[in-house]
């Protein structure tokens, strides 16, 4: 009765096995690093915009410093130190200035790309917020729409502002300036003036 001879692995066979287990573990090393640089580089961005917005915040809280090319400055934030760069540049507007804040990592005297950058339009052409009369929604502006016609009898009501269709419309106003939000009609008064009278009963 013949034994069976056992037989292990040979040099070659070993030496192969460990050159591909150490490719595999280089490719994984190198992904790990990949991640964790994205991950501090998209760090170091939002700090960065963060210090951007705040500056642009400041500027506009002094709007004394408009008269000025440019300044620069450096603070602690995150635990670390930045600097930035303050910049404005006139407009074809006139009274309007394009505001530009770019952010560095590191102290004054360090050269490098900025981290961030973000833009800002200051001045006496920029309107307060909630001034403007367009309807973003059409796109129009509410003085160029057409008066809305009075409702025929026995038709569904359209909501304020909308004509037949859903085409939009200037609601017709009460004696204090408000709209007619019931879309009846208004019956002028002989004699009154323009845009005063009293609603008819549905």
């Amino acid at each position: 009765m013949s034994r069976l001879r056992s037989r292990g692995f040979t040099l070659v066979e070993v030496l192969v096995a460990l050159m591909i287990v150490a490719i595999g573990l280089a490719a994984l090393m190198t992904a790990v690093s990949a991640t964790a640089r994205t991950s501090g580089y998209l760090r170091d961005k939002t700090l960065a915009q963060w210090i951007a917005l705040n500056r642009l915040t400041e500027v506009r809280l002094m709007v004394n410093k408009l008269g000025q090319n440019a300044d620069t400055g450096q603070l602690e934030f995150a635990n670390r130190t930045w600097h930035y760069d303050t910049r404005y540049f006139d407009t074809s507007i006139g009274g309007m200035k394009r505001v530009v804040v770019r952010v560095w990592l590191g102290a004054a005297n360090t050269k490098s790309n900025p981290v961030a950058e973000s833009y800002a339009f200051m001045g006496s052409s920029v309107a307060t917020p909630g001034s403007s009369n367009v309807d973003w929604t059409t796109g129009t502006t509410a003085a160029s729409a057409a008066p809305c016609p009075p409702a025929a009898p026995g038709t569904p009501s359209t909501p304020p502002g909308t004509g037949p269709g859903g085409v939009p419309c200037t609601p017709s106003t009460t004696p204090s300036g408000t709209p007619n939000p019931s879309g009846t009609p208004i019956t002028p008064v002989p004699g009154g003036p323009t845009g005063t009278g009293q609603t008819t009963p549905p």
